[in-house]
């Protein structure tokens, strides 16, 4: 399975809480539903759709999971809902039990064991393993060089700061644009992978 990064991304990197007020908070983040004002559903809806045909399994951090796990269930019936809830989902957590994983098709990957379990789902057979969100875990497949498709929908806005998902280590990491579409609303619809070594 190629592991596949899916972000929405404010132009200085930021990807805190996209979805609505109150999602995360952390470090005083006051932006909550950001991406709201530049949701394109012709554009970016279609790229939406075109990479859940692609999808075999969703990976989540623990926060993302717990903010998914609590919205896509009451919204069975669409057709993107119906795809999130019955999807396989793994979710990288050393503070979940077995006993939380409520939302259906869920498994745990212990937070000690997440590189070694990744890599082993890397190199089973199957469609895509997709990152939504996860900042913390995003963060760390990149650092790790397990990403094989960047999809990022640059949203025509700076935050001043939130969670990212770029390593701070000072390490160069080359990738080249294989697709980009651009929104009415002024999104970029990018999709990058990373660039072989000359």
């Amino acid at each position: 399975m190629r592991i596949a990064m899916g972000e929405f991304i404010s132009l200085d990197g930021v990807v805190q809480a996209p979805g609505q007020p109150g999602e995360d908070t952390d470090g005083g983040f006051a932006h909550g539903g950001w991406t709201h004002p530049f949701f394109d559903p012709e554009v970016m809806g279609a790229a939406l759709a075109e990479w859940q045909t692609g999808t075999e399994a969703l990976l989540f951090g623990r926060r993302t999971w717990q903010v998914m796990a609590a919205a896509w269930p009451e919204r069975a019936g669409d057709p993107f809902a119906d795809h999130m809830n019955a999807v396989t989902k793994y979710v990288v957590s050393s503070t979940l039990g077995e006993d939380e994983l409520t939302w259906n098709n869920t498994t745990l990957i212990p937070g000690d064991q997440a590189l070694d379990q990744i890599k082993k789902l890397r190199e089973a057979d199957g469609r895509d393993l997709v990152v939504m969100g996860s900042a913390s875990l995003s963060r760390t497949l990149l650092a790790e060089g397990l990403v094989d498709e960047l999809r990022l929908m640059i949203m025509p806005v700076l935050l001043g700061g939130g969670k990212t998902i770029y390593p701070v280590d000072g390490v160069l990491r080359a990738f080249e644009l294989v697709s980009t579409v651009v929104s009415g609303t002024g999104v970029h619809v990018c999709t990058y992978r990373p660039k072989a070594a000359a």
